[in-house]
């Protein structure tokens, strides 16, 4: 059971490496990228950030429901996260739209970075619950706690791997940055 574990600890490395941006790369993108200035009221970069925690209470009672509903006849695991990490990737991905239509130089709608955030967090509901609970169903009984800290890990070598590439995002090269990283 260990061995069909390891796939599902590499996906989510992937899928946390896209997910944990929205603290570093989306926030650049928000104070430099975005047109803040909506609807008649000044928005603040760093709202942008409640997104993502006010997106997974919306969307968790949700899903439990949709999951629940679906029983028997819902994905497996595996599919689960795959649409989890296309969602992640697909968040990424959406924003080289606006950079193409309107080159990297002018500022875009806040509607962008919603999206981003709200696809992002569409795969989160599909991975990490289904994570979680395939870490304790696949632990041998004995290293459950063990394993949930593998689970955990799996979050910690994102933000490693996270370290490492959030430096070269920019404005500038950003449309390469956005497709090659969510189509990663």
């Amino acid at each position: 059971r260990i061995w069909a574990y390891i796939p599902l600890f590499i996906a989510s490395i992937f899928f946390w490496s896209i997910e944990e941006q929205g603290s570093v790369v989306l926030a650049i993108y928000a104070d430099e990228r975005t047109n803040l200035d909506f609807m008649g009221f000044h928005l603040i970069p760093s709202w942008f950030q409640s997104l993502n925690p006010l997106f997974v209470i919306l969307m968790s009672t949700m899903f439990a429901w949709l999951w629940t509903k679906l029983g028997e006849r819902q994905p497996s695991t595996t599919i689960k996260f795959s649409i989890g990490i296309v969602f992640a990737g697909l968040s990424f991905v959406i924003l080289v739209i606006p950079a193409l239509l309107n080159g990297v130089d002018t500022l875009v709608s806040p509607w962008w970075l919603v999206l981003s955030f709200f696809l992002v967090i569409v795969g989160e509901m599909c991975l990490s619950p289904v994570g979680l609970s395939a870490t304790t169903k696949l632990a041998p009984r004995a290293f459950q706690s063990q394993m949930m800290s593998v689970w955990f890990l799996g979050d910690a070598a994102a933000q490693a791997i996270n370290a490492q590439i959030v430096s070269l995002y920019s404005p500038e090269n950003e449309v390469m940055y956005f497709a090659i990283v969510g189509g990663f």
